[in-house]
C-alpha cells in the first residue's frame, strides 16, 4: 500500500495574502481620520448633527482617503472568506455552518465596500454643504460599516471556527475565541436601537481580524490522501 500523502488545499496561496492586505488596508483606513495626525476625529453616532457637518466640510480630503482604503480592504476580506471555506471544503466539511461563513464573509465584504463608496460621496465637492443630506448618509454610511459590517463578521468567524472545530482543525481556544466573536458580532446589532451597544462594534471588529489572521496559519493548508493501493 501506498503512503498517506500532502494533497495542497485550494485557496491557501490566495488566503495567504489576503490576510495581511485586507487588515493592513483596514488600519491604515483609521489613520487619517484619527486624532493620530489631527486634531479631530471621525464623528460618532452620539455627536450632534452639526458636528457630524462640520468634519466632512473640514476634513474631506483626509475621509476620501480612508474611504479609498476602507475600499481596498474590502476585496480580500471576500477573497480570504472564499478561499477559508474552500479550504474546509477540501478537508471535507459539508455543515451547514461552511455556508453560513461563506455568507457571513461576503455580506461582511460588501458592507465595507458600500460604507466606502457612500463615504467617499459624502468627501465630493459640494455634499457637505447641505447638512440634512450629510447627516442621512452619514448615518447610512454608519450603519453599513458599523452593526452592517460586524454582524456577518460574526457569522464569517462562528462558522469557520465551528466547521473547522468539527473535523479538528483549529486548536478549541481558537474555535471559542471565534464562536465568542459570533455572539458579540450578534449583540451588535442591538446598537440599531441603542447607541450604548456601540462598544460591541470594535469588540467585534478588530478582535476579529486578530482571529482571521490566526485562524488562516493554524488552518493546515494540505489535507491527507491516499493513493491507490499497489500491487
Amino acid at each position: 500500500m501506498s503512503q498517506p500523502r500532502r494533497v495542497p488545499s485550494p485557496g491557501a496561496r490566495t488566503q495567504a495574502w489576503s490576510r495581511p492586505y485586507s487588515l493592513g488596508c483596514f488600519i491604515a483606513a483609521l489613520i487619517p481620520v484619527t486624532l493620530i495626525v489631527s486634531e479631530t476625529h471621525f464623528p460618532a453616532p452620539i455627536q450632534p448633527p452639526q458636528e457630524m457637518v462640520a468634519y466632512f466640510q473640514a476634513e474631506a480630503a483626509k475621509v476620501r482617503i480612508c474611504a479609498f482604503l476602507q475600499f481596498c480592504s474590502a476585496i480580500p476580506l471576500g477573497i480570504f472568506t472564499a478561499a477559508m471555506v474552500s479550504r474546509l471544503r477540501s478537508h471535507g466539511a459539508q455543515s451547514a455552518w461552511v455556508l453560513i461563513a461563506l455568507v457571513g464573509g461576503l455580506a461582511a465584504s460588501s458592507a465595507v465596500a458600500l460604507s466606502a463608496l457612500i463615504q467617499w460621496t459624502i468627501s465630493q465637492p459640494g455634499i457637505a454643504e447641505d447638512s440634512a443630506l450629510t447627516v442621512a448618509l452619514y448615518f447610512l454610511l454608519f450603519a453599513f460599516g458599523g452593526p452592517g459590517f460586524s454582524v456577518p463578521l460574526g457569522l464569517l468567524t462562528a462558522g469557520l471556527s465551528i466547521s473547522a472545530g468539527y473535523l479538528g482543525l483549529l486548536p478549541r481556544w481558537l474555535v471559542v475565541f471565534g464562536v465568542t466573536l459570533g455572539i458579540v458580532g450578534a449583540l451588535s446589532a442591538l446598537d440599531l436601537l441603542d447607541h450604548r451597544a456601540l462598544f460591541l462594534i470594535p469588540l467585534t471588529r478588530f478582535p476579529g481580524f486578530v482571529w482571521m489572521i490566526l485562524a488562516g496559519f493554524k488552518l493546515p493548508s494540505a489535507r491527507l490522501a491516499t493513493g491507490q493501493a499497489s500491487a
